[in-house]
């Protein structure tokens, strides 16, 4: 510990902090000293911004360790006391590789602890203070190094951290007892404790002991002490304590499950409980079902505020094969309400959605019923999705409404206004070289759309131009610029109506399979395999994408077109098809509810199912 007097023995110049230059530390430091408490949460704010930056410490961090410790035991001001004591806290708190590698032995946070390890005798005093706050954070302070004290100092400290468990009028100050307890080795559970605050700590402690399935007597106490359960509000350093607890319920689907039934059955207060059960479904396949029910259990609970629900219901319902005429009737309940309930209801494929639709001309909304409702919905949608282009939309809703109108197929005088007027016209194009019959007009339309400035127009048109007459001149005049451009994926994407018609390209595009950045390679594999049946990658390269950060979808697709499967690929393709998390991250939302949850995922599954059928 050090006094404030000795502030000029540290050469701070030759440290840093978050800013630079730790030149200002010791005004900072010797400003927690003063009595006004305005300027000294100022300084103590200055403080942290600079030796704790969003977490990170520097070697200027050690170095006020000592200072802080003195301010802990002598500033005249509870409130600097408290604040000093916290800020040592979260700049020791660490996970045990951020100190215990060889690594990082020569880190800062490493050198944080070692200095906290050398002041931490003066700071026992604190386990006695009146203060309940700084006897918690003072316990917490001593659980953050209790990987890095020498074995000889250990034993008294656990003794110590006993008497407080033991003794403590305070049951929150025993819970942190308890949890800096079992960071020096001392498991120990007290789930039928007459203390929340014990109760929930030990239940905490038990499930992360045992890990998933979670003992039934922890998961009791979840379930009945509700979701405010868990360690203090700053134990460990981030994340609120309900937040904490769904983390730790979402390795256990079942438990969290029963936890978040528990929960909305009691009124699903600050909707917790429903939280809960998304969260489960976010990270866990097929549970679908289960969540749904519990959303439409929650819904009651929430009528001044539906909308989170809805959502939940909207993400997710497409998958139930047959959604339960309840959840259907809940949704209908809410349409004058949320847009989100007709939405999940197009979603569920519901017949009667497509009769609300014409109240609610949404694009997205529009696009989702192209993509999902049965075949004889198509000519009303069509009618409904040509009444919205025709009012002109802006460029983005019209992208949507194309894809829509492609989607349901026809439209063709629509599409070929929007080709005409440039709004939307590559998708125009593409869907018109999908669904329209070819004519003269038609195809000069598309033709004379080869020399737009847009790369991307010239591509898709010429495009649609083969597909509907066989022509590939003008796409084998086009696609050479745009495959030697700045943007060559765009030309790969677009290749693909071409097939085997544009194997006068392959010198463009063999090239490409060699290029450094991995999209352009499997991009180019694609175009390939289209124009000739192999993706004229190596097996390694394909293997290399089997990763849920990578382009898996489109690695897919290459892999079974080799002429064996890869004995090597077959591990991750088995993790793919039969593990109960999903694999695949979500993809970004639309401006309208989700896109719907788990879609590539579970396209992903389908396509490695196929694969290791072969």
């Amino acid at each position: 510990m050090r006094s404030p007097e000795e502030l000029g023995q540290v050469d701070w110049a030759a440290l840093e902090h978050a800013y630079g230059s730790a030149e200002d530390v010791p005004g900072l430091l010797a400003a927690l000293y003063g009595e006004d408490p305005a300027a000294v949460d100022e300084a103590e704010y200055e403080l942290v911004s600079a030796v704790y930056h969003q977490g990170s410490v520097y070697s200027a961090s050690a170095a006020a360790v000592p200072f802080l410790a003195h301010v802990v035991r002598h500033a005249p001001l509870r409130e600097a006391r408290q604040q000093a004591v916290a800020l040592l806290f979260l700049m020791a708190e660490h996970e045990p590789e951020e100190v215990g590698a060889p690594c990082r032995a020569g880190g800062a946070t490493a050198a944080v602890c070692a200095e906290l390890c050398r002041v931490l005798p003066d700071l026992l005093p604190c386990l006695a203070d009146p203060d309940q706050e700084t006897r918690q954070l003072t316990l917490r302070l001593l659980a953050s190094v209790a990987d890095v004290l020498p074995a000889a100092r250990r034993a008294g400290l656990v003794e110590l951290l006993t008497g407080v468990f033991e003794t403590d009028a305070a049951p929150a100050v025993r819970a942190d007892a308890l949890l800096a307890l079992d960071r020096f080795g001392v498991r120990l559970a007290f789930l039928e404790s007459p203390f929340a605050e014990i109760r929930q700590v030990s239940a905490v402690l038990a499930a992360d002991r045992h890990g998933p399935p979670y003992p039934a007597g922890a998961v009791e106490v979840f379930a009945a002490d509700g979701p405010s359960g868990g360690p203090g509000p700053l134990w460990p350093v981030t994340g609120e304590p309900a937040e904490r607890l769904t983390r730790l319920l979402r390795r256990d689907p079942d438990a969290a499950l029963a936890v978040a039934g528990r929960w909305i059955t009691a009124g699903d207060e600050g909707g917790h409980g429903s939280r809960l059960a998304e969260r489960v479904v976010e990270g866990w396949r097929d549970r679908e079902a289960e969540v749904l029910d519990l959303v439409l259990a929650a819904l009651p609970h929430h009528r001044d505020d539906p909308a989170p629900r809805l959502r939940t219901a909207a993400h997710w319902i497409e998958h139930l094969r047959t959604p339960p005429a309840a959840l259907l009737d809940a949704l209908h309940a809410h349409l004058d309400r949320d847009p989100l309930a007709l939405l999940a209801l197009v979603r569920a494929r519901d017949p009667r959605a497509l009769d609300l639709l014409p109240g609610r001309p949404d694009a997205d909304l529009l696009a989702e019923a192209a993509r999902l409702l049965p075949a004889a919905a198509r000519p009303r949608l069509r009618v409904l999705i040509a009444r919205q282009l025709a009012s002109e939309p802006d460029e983005f809703t019209s992208r949507t409404l194309v894809d829509a109108l492609g989607a349901v197929g026809g439209g063709t005088p629509e599409l070929t206004a929007c080709l005409r007027a440039g709004r939307a016209a590559a998708r125009a194009a593409r869907a018109l070289g999908r669904t329209a019959t070819a004519t003269p007009e038609l195809a000069a339309l598309l033709s004379g759309s080869a020399t737009a400035e847009d790369g991307t127009l010239r591509a898709a048109a010429t495009a649609a131009h083969y597909r509907l007459t066989g022509d590939p001149a003008p796409a084998l005049r086009v696609f050479p610029e745009l495959l030697t451009g700045p943007r060559p994926l765009t030309a790969l994407a677009e290749l693909e109506p071409l097939g085997p018609a544009a194997a006068p390209l392959l010198p463009l595009i063999t090239p490409l399979l060699a290029d450094r950045r991995p999209e352009h390679r499997i991009a180019a594999a694609g175009a390939h395999r289209r124009i000739t049946g192999s993706p004229g990658l190596p097996a390694a390269d394909l293997i290399a994408e089997l990763d849920p950060a990578r382009a898996v979808l489109r690695a897919l697709p290459l892999l079974a077109a080799l002429p064996r499967l890869p004995a090597e690929a077959r591990p991750f393709l088995r993790g793919l098809a039969f593990a109960p998390r999903r694999l695949l991250p979500e993809g970004l939302p639309a401006l309208l509810g989700h896109t719907g949850g788990g879609r590539d995922d579970y396209r992903a599954r389908t396509l490695a199912l196929a694969l290791l059928r072969t």
